[in-house]
Formats: C-alpha cells, structure tokens, sequence
C-alpha cells in the first residue's frame, strides 16, 4: 500500500500535533503539581510547624521540566513571543524570505541545544546525579529536555518543508486585535 505524500502530511501533522498536546498536557499536570506541593508546604508549615522539605527541589524540577514540555505545543501553534513590527511592515516576497530565514535559525538554534543536551543528560545518567537535599535523581528530569528540544525542532523543520502552516496569519490577528482595542479607547 503507497501512501500519497498528502496523507504522509497529514499523518506527520497529526502525530506532531498529539506529542505536542501529550506534552502540553504533562507541563499542566507538572504545573498543577507545583501548585499543589506548595500549598501542602504552607499548610504543614502553619499547622504543624514543619514544611516538606523536597518542596524548593521538587518545585524547580517541576518548573524546568514544564517549562520544556511547554515548548513544543506554544511552537505548533505559533503562540510564541516575537516581534513581529518588522514582519508586519514587510511584504510578500521579502516576508516570505525574512519567515524562511528565522526557520532556518531557529532550526540551528535547536540543533545545536540538541547536540549540547545529549553529553548533559549523559553526563548526569553515567554519574548517577542526585538533588543535594532530597537525593531525587536528575537525569529522568534532564531527559526532557533533548526529547522536547527534538520535537520542537522537528516542528520547525515541518513547518519549513510546508508539513504545518507557517503561522503568518497570527500576525495579522495579533495586529487586527490591537487596532480594535485601541480604536474602542480612543
């Protein structure tokens, strides 16, 4: 059976926009745990005179992970901070060559985290690294981030190769949004 490259697309956007939504869901679940950790740490702290004391380790694991979990679904869906007063001045083929060229930097930029996590995570995997205090290993922490990183590189290389939509249309919503809200306080 021959897959046409249409369907291939298809299939490609779909798996990356479910490992981007499977880690979006795991940063909120990561971001739900910090809350809760700090709550349980604050009421121990008042009732009982003795807070947990993992919350400063765990919570700034948590943090770090979310963060990189994150990363790939705010890619996916162009929701990323940027500046976008060149971009919205620049037009047709300069635009589309100005969008081409902060792929193909962002792609090396993540090459190149890549290529610097992978020794990082095994460094900490070979050394059986632990938290100072509560001893939790860091290197399953530390695995998140080339696994995000991979995926949100591979986002970028979709999105130059035409798999997923550019994301130029946001701009024109971001700047659409704006006019109206200052055309109603004027």
């Amino acid at each position: 059976m021959i897959l046409s490259l249409s369907t291939v697309r298809k299939l490609i956007k779909q798996g990356l926009d479910s490992l981007a939504l499977a880690f979006a869901v795991a940063a909120a679940a990561g971001m739900i745990g910090i809350v809760a950790i700090i709550v349980t740490s604050v009421i121990l702290r008042k009732f009982a005179n003795s807070p947990l004391h993992i919350t400063e380790e765990v919570v700034g694991l948590l943090l770090s992970v979310s963060l990189f979990l994150g990363l790939p679904a705010v890619t996916l869906k162009a929701k990323h901070v940027r500046v976008a007063l060149l971009t919205s001045m620049i037009k047709g083929k300069l635009n589309d060559g100005l969008q081409f060229l902060a792929l193909v930097v962002g792609i090396g930029f993540f090459a190149w985290l890549i290529v610097e996590s992978i020794p990082w995570f095994e460094f900490a995997h070979r050394l059986n690294l632990k938290t100072e205090t509560s001893r939790i290993l860091l290197y399953p922490w530390m695995a998140v981030l080339p696994v995000s990183l991979i995926l949100t590189c591979t986002i970028l290389i979709a999105r130059l190769l035409g798999i997923i939509d550019r994301g130029e249309n946001d701009e024109t919503e971001i700047s659409s949004a704006l006019t109206r809200s200052t055309d109603g306080d004027a």
